[in-house]
């Protein structure tokens, strides 16, 4: 949480005074009462005293008071807000190394899966791009709302082939993004149309870039994660195994996991890393990045609510007074 106007919590001030001077009174109050009553007397005067009942309604006064200074700063609390359009490109490994039969069965039916579910879990109005990579990138499916067509595209790639171009898959992620957002201030004409491209334009977009090994053909992936970055584009990798292990492939290679790649990747774009060693981890993954590119956050003032919990705190002081002491206070 955070204070709009800070400065008004000066307002605490005579509340706690209030308060201390409350205290002090019946601390009197108990010292006048013994000096001129002996302790038996004063049993036979009042046998049933309130106790901590005369003090409660006090209480929840102050409370309230308090409450109402917190208000006057103007609270505000975090809040994740889902964004209304974003564009998500997802792009897969589908080089040799993705055969590996460690998760059946195999790497890349499993990787498939698990990002099918992941779209199917977007908001429909997002745009969803698909990337494939291999010893060199393409991209399979632009960005678009029709989930549907995406979904269709994950399930044709294969058959696991070649070397690993992440730095191409990248450039590609870029490439076709900017051609997409030029093509819509290209196309928008009227005021009325200029008005919306520039909100698309404005909608955040995100590369997910799923891999199990290190790059071995293309351009570098660290002249690529500057590009990315140069271009608003936030990558989160995802390392499908976790470092130093190794996968053998049906031919007899064996392959090891790296993931130094795909953690520079991330952290020079602004995205997340994460590793994923088994199928259930990998939608796990999905889970959470759907949940860091589809929300972001927002200050929400709860000035309303604080002011609403300080009226329940003197309703409550008033009624309890009323029932127990017959009067308001």
């Amino acid at each position: 949480m955070r204070l709009t106007q800070p400065l008004f919590l000066l307002a605490l001030i005579p509340i706690a005074l209030l308060a201390v001077g409350y205290l002090v009174m019946q601390r009197r109050r108990i010292k006048y009462a013994v000096r001129f009553a002996t302790a038996p007397m004063l049993e036979r005067l009042v046998p049933n005293r309130p106790r901590w009942r005369r003090h409660l309604a006090a209480g929840l006064v102050v409370g309230a008071l308090a409450l109402l200074a917190v208000a006057t700063t103007q609270p505000q609390v975090r809040a994740q807000v889902p964004y209304e359009r974003a564009t998500i490109l997802v792009a897969i490994d589908t080089s040799a190394s993705m055969s590996a039969e460690d998760m059946p069965p195999n790497r890349l039916e499993a990787a498939k899966s698990a990002a099918i579910s992941f779209i199917e879990q977007l908001p429909a109005r997002y745009n969803v791009g698909l990337v494939s990579f291999s010893s060199n990138a393409r991209v399979v499916t632009s960005p678009t709302t029709d989930h549907a067509l995406v979904v269709r595209s994950i399930d044709g790639l294969g058959p696991p082939d070649g070397g690993t171009a992440i730095g191409e898959a990248v450039y590609s992620s870029i490439s076709d993004l900017q051609q997409i957002l030029e093509e819509a201030a290209a196309g928008s004409s009227e005021e009325s149309e200029e008005s919306e491209e520039s909100e698309e334009e404005r909608a955040p977009a995100h590369l997910v870039l799923l891999s199990d090994g290190g790059n071995s053909a293309g351009r570098s992936p660290v002249t690529a994660a500057a590009a990315a970055r140069e271009a608003g584009l936030p990558t989160s990798t995802i390392a499908y195994g976790t470092e130093g292990s190794s996968a053998t492939l049906p031919g007899g290679q064996s392959v090891e996991v790296r993931e130094d790649t795909l953690r520079d990747l991330a952290d020079t774009t602004g995205g997340q890393f994460y590793r994923a060693s088994s199928a259930d981890e990998l939608r796990e993954v999905y889970d959470d990045i759907g949940t860091l590119v589809g929300h972001h956050i927002e200050y929400r003032e709860i000035t309303v609510w604080v002011v609403l919990g300080a009226m329940v705190l003197a309703f409550a002081a008033a009624a309890l007074s009323l029932r127990w002491f017959a009067r308001l206070i």
